[in-house]
């Protein structure tokens, strides 16, 4: 999504009323509910949130000229950045060691992937659709954030074919976009 991601992709800013700015955090909250505690610090309640609209129907969400969060259509997605800072607020999935580079490289991760020897899945099954982290086999820190393409328990019983579309990961043009 933002592979080729540049500050030429960016049509307009501009502040976001407090209003918008509280919808904005519940909605957020609503998706992820682990964030509930953190909430406040990743949007804090006097700060200016800055909404960024960029190509494709992307908007970014930029507090204190960092982006916290995207929402492409309807759906709002963690910044990588937010994720490091509160890993255990979202779902996680880790893929082995085989996988990082094709990762950072912006491919989508297979099934294979996310269930062989070094990789992981939740315990509970995940639904189609869900936006999760991704670790990879003996790092800390997430490399990418996805949204499945089929629940966990498809992953699992088919182990073919893509089982998580990428969104964003370490490197690309989000990573390194400064206001």
């Amino acid at each position: 999504m933002f592979k080729k991601f540049t500050k030429d992709d960016v049509h307009s800013r501009s502040n976001i009323k407090s209003s918008v700015q509280r919808g904005l955090k519940s909605k957020f909250v609503s998706q992820f509910e682990d964030l509930e505690s953190a909430i406040d610090n990743i949007i804090p309640k006097k700060s200016q949130v800055i909404l960024i609209k960029c190509e494709d129907k992307i908007q970014l969400y930029s507090v204190d000229e960092e982006v916290v969060l995207f929402q492409h259509f309807d759906e709002l997605i963690p910044a990588l950045k937010i994720v490091h800072k509160y890993p255990d607020c979202f779902p996680r999935v880790q893929v082995d060691r085989g996988a990082i580079k094709f990762v950072l490289s912006g491919a989508n991760i297979m099934c294979p992937g996310l269930t062989s020897a070094g990789a992981k899945l939740p315990e509970e099954n995940l639904d189609k659709e869900t936006i999760v982290t991704i670790y990879a086999e003996g790092k800390e820190h997430a490399l990418a954030i996805g949204k499945l393409t089929m629940s966990t328990a498809e992953i699992k019983s088919k182990n073919k074919g893509i089982g998580i579309e990428l969104l964003h990961y370490l490197g690309d043009g989000l990573w390194h976009f400064n206001e």
